[in-house]
């Protein structure tokens, strides 16, 4: 956490320090401690430049704004998503649990970091240019799913469309996002997470697939 434990797993300390880094991570230490305590609209900038040990006006000089700060911190822990996404399948893995596999780490990432993610997602409705970034982020996602589903279906290990390609990750993708950011809501009616990761799993999986995945003879991810 940025200004806790989780600084180093969201990446902010993966770079080489540089003028200014300590400060800016310790604003976005106390954007993260505050929004686990109050929504963004409740922060005030005065409580992040004390937090941080600056002046308001110094604030300024690192984000224009508490929703940049949040986007820059939403980033951050997108960044680790990115990286689970995008890893390479290890090989002779089947893919229902390559899927899976990433599901969980998507999983993990909201249990923890679900009070960033939430903030962010609700700027997105409500900010202009949080929209731009939120939406940039998400297409990355869209993106990466996209290739590999154009992969899969160049060996011939899914079927081609309908849906193309964009369309079917597009909606996956989107599908995730606004299941995990009800389920940390610590609503009474929505699925637990392991109920969650097992429902998502099988979707995606029928869905690029098509297949059974209590079949034996489905696809492997060697091909």
């Amino acid at each position: 956490m940025v200004g806790r434990s989780r600084t180093r797993s969201a990446g902010v300390r993966r770079r080489r320090p540089y003028k200014g880094d300590l400060r800016e991570e310790a604003l976005l230490g106390t954007l993260e401690r505050l929004l686990a305590e109050k929504p963004l609209e409740r922060i005030e900038v005065g409580e992040l430049a004390r937090g941080a040990g600056i002046s308001r006006p110094t604030f300024y000089f690192y984000f224009e704004s508490k929703e940049a700060a949040l986007a820059r911190l939403a980033a951050l822990v997108r960044e680790e998503m990115y990286e689970a996404a995008d890893a390479e399948p290890e090989e002779g893995l089947d893919p229902l649990e390559d899927i899976r596999m990433r599901i969980e780490a998507t999983a993990r990432l909201w249990r923890e970091w679900g009070h960033v993610l939430r903030a962010a997602a609700q700027t997105w409705a409500t900010e202009p240019n949080s929209r731009a970034l939120y939406e940039e982020g998400i297409g990355r996602f869209v993106e990466g799913l996209r290739r590999k589903i154009l992969r899969m279906r160049r060996r011939g290990l899914a079927p081609e469309g309908p849906p193309e390609a964009e369309e079917l990750a597009r909606a996956l993708v989107w599908m995730n996002e606004r299941c995990f950011y009800a389920s940390t809501l610590g609503s009474r009616v929505a699925p637990s997470e392991e109920e969650l990761v097992d429902t998502l799993s099988t979707i995606w999986y029928r869905a690029i697939y098509r297949g059974d995945p209590d079949s034996p003879s489905g696809p492997s991810c060697e091909a």
